[in-house]
């Protein structure tokens, strides 16, 4: 990508790449530096990248809460 961010799909990447991914272009925005163009690119880059995260910490957030379920069901036999 020329605005220097990754080229992976956010739908690929992990949370860890896809939060450092997000500091990264939040960082480039609030410098103001980019131009207009590379400055929406960034905003819809992280627009996704913040998507991604949030499916990752609601994928983590239910298998918790079923682990959480299970254990005490477990514990109630």
């Amino acid at each position: 990508m020329s605005d220097g961010t990754s080229a992976a799909a956010p739908e690929t990447l992990g949370y860890e790449a896809a939060r450092d991914e997000l500091v990264e272009v939040v960082r480039r925005l609030e410098a103001g530096s980019a131009s207009l163009e590379d400055s929406l690119r960034l905003w819809e880059r992280g627009e996704a990248l913040a998507d991604r995260c949030e499916q990752w910490l609601g994928s983590a957030r239910a298998r918790l809460d079923a682990a959480v379920a299970k254990d005490g069901r477990d514990a109630g036999q």
